[in-house]
């Protein structure tokens, strides 16, 4: 399997960050060659763009971007989902980094 790269998209990027962290973790962990990134939604549509994404995954406190991403990501064939506002509560980069490889699959 190929690297995937995941971007992590939220409103300032601090909490996004710490996550980022525990799912290089787990990626480290389970020899998983993945690259995870957060950025600010103000600067994502411009990334999605510029660089190869195959995830996206919005926090909960931008969900209401989903509509906007989900059309940006037909258009670049980039997978789009809204982060479990559970498992980003409790900063569960094991099950966030789950949900990004489950969508690769589908």
């Amino acid at each position: 399997m190929s690297k995937v790269n995941i971007i992590l998209v939220c409103s300032a990027g601090m909490s996004t960050s710490m996550i980022v962290s525990k799912m290089k973790k787990v990626a480290a962990d389970n020899s998983l060659d993945v690259d995870v990134k957060a950025i600010p939604s103000t600067e994502a549509e411009e990334y999605i763009e510029t660089n190869k994404v195959d995830v996206l995954l919005l926090g909960p406190q931008v969900r209401y971007l989903e509509k906007r991403f989900k059309e940006l990501g037909e258009k670049a064939n980039v997978k789009v989902d809204v982060i479990n506002p559970v498992h980003y509560g409790t900063m569960n980069g094991e099950m966030i980094l789950q949900q990004a490889l489950d969508l690769t699959k589908e």
